[in-house]
């Protein structure tokens, strides 16, 4: 290209022409903006035709001096901030060129090119960005700190001062006697320090601050998990449900001792045959009114308590979820406290336990499995909150149906699905620390004669590590929303904060599944070996996403929750309005999806937080009125209710996580807008964008589908994620610091 008015058109070849392939959109698009020229000769024409030809693809070397040209034009011309700006320098200031400013501004935009990426792409310096890149703090890391622990700031640096004693340095033993015993030595420890009982009534020796709690499990998942879900299983578990299900006299008499561990005790729902399906539990309690007392029985092997904490070794008692039978009657599942061991840790007549043995993860914990031989306890073991037998031998309570008491009993253990979502938290900020203060370290490859290169450096390496971390920052402030709500509950919305309990604690622990696992391949062969602990997270972590229910059972709850204000209309409502419930709700749909916004790739538009919350909103409404359609649809066929839910499963899961995707989202923007500290604020806010950007790309197939943005928009969106995690980069090792998690719990080597 001889002439300096095709000059110009290098850096634009020059860009399409580096992600190796050049697009059947691209090419379109270049050739209609080519063809759409009138002052170029035909012969100019075909010379830059030539040269987007997708059958015919420039060689490397034409590719490497078109770089060359551009490199040469900026370095005499180092002012140069646009790719328009270079074009006219490689024309020489034609002043043709000079006029084309805005169609070449349209031009970039149409390709989805970003100008500030594709620039720093083109300078060259000394050394290679690569090379110089380094970490340097932008903000005050303690103003981060402060603003993640809260109010909770002083019992979660209390917790941090005990579990880095010496006394809790890790056992590494194998033995899985002997690691349970640590762990159970430890929790004694965290009782006489008053921290199993934080949540109890101070009347009963607790704290009465359940907000405490939850941040001494989370800051305890620093630690070894066996201890946390050990902690959890006594002091939550069996400690809450009898605070949360039993009265005054159950208060009285056991509450004490549970939160000094004097009384080890059980939470005996799950059973061999049933899991999630509570209401399927066939454990029973039969009433004998002559002498007042329930006979607990396991009627059958599949119907044993299976997977129990504290079952296998230490528990004296239990909570035991059984069906209430009076006089050959079925009340349904109710909870009644049972007797398994004396003082002594004698197992007592009756009863059967088992050890489930060794497991992938937390063997710390001694799980274990109880049958019930016709175990006799007295009528004041039934934890009687919501339902009791009178002194006439009948079954009462305030709640009269059956189905609404039944979820009433279970929506006050929603507690643990804050507690586990949380704990999952804080194990993938430890993995995070540890592979990103890793990848800052480890240095390999560099360009030819120069040094090796930190490995954080690398673009893919930043991709698989930052986005995780902006997720788990946007999962923190998301999860903090969700235990104000818990602490602030009223009876009219307790449903949504079950649905929104039961969502995170499935979208936490699946994301920490994911994010252990990428951490793990980042580290390579160090990250294998058992002394830098990301192999204990991910085994430890791994049946998060199957205690406290089966994440996908739970986001299936969280779909059901979201379709009811549809259900109430279905008898009336057509198709059309059912569809009509996203322009009702989305008043700026029609804007949003108009040729000019589909298509729109300038940076202040994608980094703009409106965008971000419009896009994730309005695939939230899509998909909900989606799936309602659907249904409405099957049932009006005549399908019933169960097996229409049944053919859309695997909608009901999109309804699920669009819905969370908006709420993390919604949260994390929140919390910034709260924030004064500047620095603080600008961080966050990258992390907030970085964390947007990549779920729109991650969905970038549903907006594509449905027409909302167009390809050159998510191809722009692929190279502004890129550029996030290249401006984050240097904060990096700063943003894990400011998880403050002692280093006495990451004792990981390679973390130091």
């Amino acid at each position: 290209m001889k002439s300096t008015k095709l000059q110009a058109f290098i850096p634009l070849f020059y860009v399409v022409w580096s992600d190796d392939l050049l697009t059947e959109k691209e090419f379109v698009t270049l050739q209609e903006f080519i063809n759409s020229q009138d002052w170029f000769s035909a012969e100019e024409k075909e010379t830059l035709l030539s040269k987007i030809s997708i059958s015919n693809p420039p060689s490397r070397q034409d590719i490497t001096d078109w770089k060359n040209k551009i490199e040469q034009t900026i370095k005499e011309n180092p002012a140069l901030k646009s790719i328009f700006e270079i074009a006219v320098a490689l024309s020489q200031n034609d002043a043709t060129i000079q006029k084309l400013e805005p169609s070449f501004v349209k031009l970039e935009n149409d390709l989805g090119i970003l100008g500030e990426e594709a620039i720093s792409n083109f300078k060259t310096k000394a050394k290679s960005h690569t090379v110089t890149q380094q970490t340097e703090a932008s903000f005050d890391i303690q103003k981060i700190t402060d603003l993640l622990d809260g109010e909770q700031a002083p019992i979660i640096n209390k917790v941090k001062s005990i579990i880095s004693r010496p006394e809790f340095k890790y056992e590494t033993s194998t033995d899985i006697g002997v690691h349970r015993q640590k762990v159970y030595d430890w929790c004694k420890i965290l009782a006489n320090e008053n921290l199993g009982n934080m949540a109890y009534p101070k009347q009963y020796g607790g704290g009465e601050n359940i907000a405490d709690y939850f941040s001494i499990m989370e800051t305890l998942s620093y630690h070894d998990l066996s201890l946390v879900i050990k902690f959890g299983v006594q002091f939550g578990l069996w400690g809450m449900s009898v605070q949360s299900l039993g009265t005054e006299k159950h208060y009285a008499k056991y509450l004490k001792d549970i939160g000094t561990l004097k009384l080890p005790g059980c939470f005996a729902m799950t059973e061999t045959h049933h899991g999630s399906n509570v209401k399927g539990l066939e454990t029973t309690a039969t009433y004998h009114h002559e002498n007042q007392t329930f006979t607990i029985h396991t009627p059958h092997e599949k119907a044993q308590k299976e997977y129990i904490g504290n079952a296998a070794l230490h528990g004296q008692m239990a909570t035991v979820f059984a069906k209430l039978i009076i006089a050959g009657h079925d009340y349904g599942v109710n909870a009644f406290i049972v007797p398994l061991r004396d003082e002594n840790g004698v197992v007592l007549k009756g009863i059967t336990i088992g050890d489930c043995g060794h497991k992938m993860g937390l063997n710390g914990v001694d799980n274990g499995t109880i049958r019930f031989d016709e175990v006799v306890i007295p009528k004041e073991n039934m934890l009687d909150r919501f339902a009791s037998v009178n002194d006439k031998g009948e079954f009462e309570s305030p709640i009269p149906s059956d189905n609404r008491r039944f979820f009433t009993m279970l929506g006050t253990l929603v507690g643990g699905r804050i507690g586990i979502p949380r704990s999952a938290l804080a194990a993938a900020k430890s993995g995070l620390t540890i592979a990103i203060k890793y990848s800052d370290q480890r240095r390999q490859f560099g360009p030819e004669g120069g040094s090796e290169v930190s490995i954080l450096n690398y673009r893919m390496h930043q991709r698989r590590l930052l986005i995780p971390l902006a997720k788990t920052y946007a999962v923190h402030f998301a999860l903090q929303y969700l235990t104000k709500r818990f602490l602030n509950k009223k009876e009219v919305e307790m449903q949504e904060i079950e649905a929104l309990a039961a969502g995170l604690k499935s979208y936490s622990t699946w994301s920490t599944t994911a994010i252990l696992q990428e951490c793990r391949e980042a580290c390579g062969g160090k990250g294998y070996l058992s002394e830098n602990r990301i192999d204990a997270l991910k085994n430890d972590t791994e049946i998060y996403t199957t205690f406290e229910g089966d994440n996908t059972v739970l986001m299936q709850l969280v779909a059901k929750n979201r379709l009811s204000e549809f259900r109430k209309s279905f008898g009336e409502m057509g198709s059309f309005g059912i569809i009509n419930y996203v322009y009702e709700n989305t008043k700026s749909v029609i804007a949003e999806k108009n040729p000019v916004a589909i298509r729109r790739t300038d940076v202040e538009h994608l980094l703009d937080s409106e965008f971000h919350l419009q896009a994730f909103q309005h695939r939230e409404k899509t998909i909900l009125a989606s799936a309602a359609k659907r249904i409405k649809k099957l049932i009006d066929n005549g399908l019933d209710a169960y097996d229409a839910f049944n053919v859309v499963q695997h909608q009901m899961i999109d309804v699920a996580e669009a819905y969370l995707d908006r709420v993390v989202l919604e949260q994390f923007q929140i919390t910034i807008a709260a924030i004064k500290d500047q620095n603080s604020k600008a961080i966050l806010t990258k992390l907030n964008q970085l964390y947007a950007l990549s779920q729109i790309e991650k969905n970038k197939a549903w907006y594509l589908e449905d027409g909302y943005m167009e390809a050159i928009k998510t191809k722009a969106i692929r190279k502004i994620v890129n550029q996030l995690c290249w401006d984050i980069r240097p904060d990096a090792v700063a943003l894990v610091n400011a998880f403050a998690i002692p280093d006495s719990c990451l004792a990981a080597p390679i973390a130091f």
